[in-house]
């Protein structure tokens, strides 16, 4: 029976200037000849696949935290949004604290993605914006409307100013929306995700190894922050990269010696037989 591998990208699998080695590469690919190599993400399938071009991937991929599960010949698996309604009644929540967010969503029945910026931007969020710049997806949202599908909401910023929004999504919108508010250390801000319930990775792997007719204990997930943690408690195997949270490693069943600039991910494939 194959194993099945599925990696976390952005601090864990890629590098941290987004590319991979001539050696991950090679690893990965020559895996994927006796193995099912997928990836979960919070990143969406256009800049996924942009991102891995160069690889093999032969599983359904996990995208945008686990709202959308789709085949790598773009066939949608499984689909969990906000809709318009709530989208717009959490961003009026966000409103009162001074914060507006990007969101992220579907724009036409091919999965095509926007992404929506608003007009008043945090120092933070101008940063991350840097990282879009000349990017199709994005347009301009000045006025803070949802649209009909919400992949997901972020709000970029300092912990300070997150935290109480944070708190009041949680008592105001209950069971209705998932938030995740975690540290991004590389750059030194805080972000807070909301996500429909069942659109996290925890329940995308769930639906994935259904959908192989496998066991999440066939699994081994690699990962690095606070939105794998789900994943990393259903796998049979959790594996965090040594630059991993310190949260993450403490429940990991193996914390690698090699950073995701040092193919920590590939090189511990590679020790396998």
């Amino acid at each position: 029976m194959q194993p099945i591998y599925i990696t976390d990208l952005d601090h864990t699998f890629l590098r941290s200037d987004l590319t991979l080695s001539p050696f991950s590469i090679e690893t990965w690919n020559k895996k994927a000849q006796n193995a099912i190599m997928g990836v979960a993400t919070a990143r969406s399938f256009t800049k996924s696949k942009e991102l891995l071009s160069t690889l093999h991937i032969n599983a359904p991929m996990i995208l945008l935290d686990g709202s959308i599960i789709v085949s790598p010949e773009r066939e949608i698996i499984d689909l969990n949004t906000i809709d318009k309604t709530l989208g717009d009644a959490i961003v009026e929540v966000g409103l009162q604290y001074e914060i507006d967010p990007f969101v992220i969503g579907i724009k036409d029945k091919n999965i095509n993605e926007a992404f929506l910026y608003p007009r008043r931007l945090n120092d933070y969020q101008k940063e991350v914006l840097k990282g879009y710049k000349d990017d199709p997806r994005m347009q301009f949202n000045p006025d803070n409307r949802t649209m009909d599908e919400n992949l997901k909401i972020v709000y970029f910023g300092q912990e300070e100013q997150l935290r109480p929004l944070y708190e009041v999504i949680k008592e105001t919108f209950g069971d209705e929306v998932e938030a995740k508010m975690s540290p991004e250390k590389y750059g030194g801000g805080w972000f807070l995700t909301l996500l429909h319930p069942q659109g996290d990775k925890s329940h995308a792997l769930t639906k994935v190894v259904d959908y192989l007719g496998r066991d999440p204990s066939d699994v081994t997930v690699f990962g690095d922050s606070v939105n794998d943690v789900g994943m990393f408690k259903l796998a049979g195997t959790s594996v965090a990269v040594a630059n991993a949270l310190e949260e993450v490693k403490a429940i990991a069943d193996v914390v690698l010696p090699h950073s995701n600039d040092e193919d920590g991910v590939a090189k511990y494939l590679s020790s396998l037989t």
